[in-house]
């Protein structure tokens, strides 16, 4: 299981193109989250998650992920307190289960700059055929810069774990990052097999 999560336009779609770019299509699924449906709200909050797991020998990337809860949801109120805060054990909890069961799961923060996400954002509103990948929610969500800041730093103090530790990904230049991503799931298959 592999789970990217960073702020916005830190290139997490670029990153999981280029290892399921080399992937046979039949052996991973990439799971795009947005909003939970009506279905996914009246189940458990990691239902949601737990039913894209692969069985073993196979990938699934998860682009954003259960993390939704403690940044997402937190900044933007859509959680109470005591549900994002109750979900740091859940999460924690889930992970291990994971890795018990003989999962090998790799989570990566992709960072950048504010004003490299600036650039990149006046880039994609520019050319064509990237001007879907910007929307008015992405300028808003800017605006919230240091509260994801925080919720991000708490996540990832909380939630890296010896079964479950996140990669930092330096983000502000995407062929490395793309590489330093694909180098860290190579060795941590590679070290769990």
């Amino acid at each position: 299981v592999a789970v990217f999560e960073g702020m916005d336009a830190a290139g997490k779609g670029g990153a999981i193109r280029r290892i399921t770019g080399a992937l046979d299509a039949r052996l991973y699924r990439t799971i795009p989250i947005a909003a939970p449906t009506d279905e996914e709200r009246a189940q458990p909050y990691l239902w949601r998650f737990w039913r894209h797991v692969p069985m073993k020998g196979r990938l699934t990337l998860y682009d954003r992920s259960w993390y939704g809860r403690v940044l997402v949801e937190r900044v933007e109120k859509f959680a109470t307190p005591a549900e994002w805060s109750r979900a740091y054990a859940e999460i924690n909890d889930f992970e291990e289960q994971l890795a018990r069961n003989g999962g090998i799961l790799v989570k990566y923060w992709l960072q950048i700059s504010k004003e490299e996400q600036y650039r990149r954002f006046k880039e994609r509103e520019a050319t064509r055929h990237k001007q879907f990948k910007i929307t008015a929610e992405d300028w808003r969500n800017r605006k919230r810069w240091a509260q994801y800041q925080t919720a991000a730093s708490e996540m990832i103090e909380r939630t890296g774990t010896s079964a479950a530790p996140w990669t930092l990904v330096p983000a502000n230049d995407k062929y490395h990052a793309r590489i330093q991503v694909i180098k860290t799931l190579c060795d941590r298959i590679e070290a769990l097999l």
